[in-house]
């Protein structure tokens, strides 16, 4: 039988240690290619690159998988992935593993949530895989069988057309993770700030800098899921309708 094929992306960029832990860990269920940015490209959402000319190149393999490098956005990369690189549509796509919560409104901003939805709209089974955690040195071995356990999952039993997986782990120096819970998207969003500065021209520009707000405080959602040390699975869609008010 053929081996499932497994496209892996990301927004931290090609050589980001999150996806090659990613590519490492899914290499066990498929044949994997790896098509993700050149550099990162966090918080660019679903942005599409349509000025500049998009491009790709193959980096040298390391015996285990192809890896493209692009110039464009992550959802520039499913696309390219999808139309000229990959010999087929592929069984599942997964991306990340993000350094950064996408949990709650973060998935709103996530690049790495984008190549998800990108992927579900093209009919694809499709993952997204963060950590609340900055430190691109830390470490994800905690993460690894919960990521077996769902990519199993979802290449056994596949996924309803047009929703995708959001799973968060918390950081790993929490300790040990608590088990799996599926949640719901808190009710949070940034308060943001604009710190002002001042150029050599004495012209001004700014810093815009945030603070998490989450007034959610429901055993229901991904935040306390996360804040309580376990990791969260939301099943997320692109379809935006709001049907409770039509």
């Amino acid at each position: 039988m053929e081996r499932p094929l497994i496209l892996v992306t990301n927004d931290d960029g090609f050589d980001a240690p999150g996806i090659r832990f990613l590519a490492d860990t899914v290499a066990k269920h498929g044949d994997v290619i790896v098509v993700a940015p050149g550099e990162a490209m966090s918080g660019m959402g679903h942005a599409i690159t349509i000025k500049t000319p998009l491009r790709f190149h193959q980096i040298h393999p390391n015996g285990n998988y192809e890896i493209y490098r692009t110039n464009g956005t992550p959802v520039d990369s499913v696309k390219l992935a999808m139309h000229k690189i990959l010999p087929r549509k592929p069984d599942i796509l997964v991306s990340g593993v993000n350094h950064g919560s996408n949990a709650s409104v973060n998935i709103i901003y996530s690049g790495t949530m984008a190549a998800v939805f990108e992927g579900a709209m093209a009919g694809i089974p499709s993952v997204g895989f963060s950590i609340t955690d900055y430190d691109h040195a830390a470490d994800l071995k905690i993460t690894k069988p919960f990521i077996h356990e769902i990519v199993n999952f979802v290449l056994n039993q596949g996924l309803p057309n047009g929703i995708s997986l959001n799973v968060n782990f918390p950081a790993t120096d929490k300790g040990d993770y608590k088990g799996m819970k599926i949640c719901r998207q808190a009710l949070a969003y940034w308060k943001e700030e604009f710190e002002e500065r001042y150029d050599p021209h004495n012209q001004p520009y700014f810093w815009m800098r945030g603070s998490f707000v989450n007034h959610d405080e429901e055993l229901d959602t991904d935040e306390w899921a996360l804040k309580n040390g376990y990791v969260s699975v939301v099943p997320v869609q692109f379809d935006f309708t709001a049907f409770r008010f039509m």
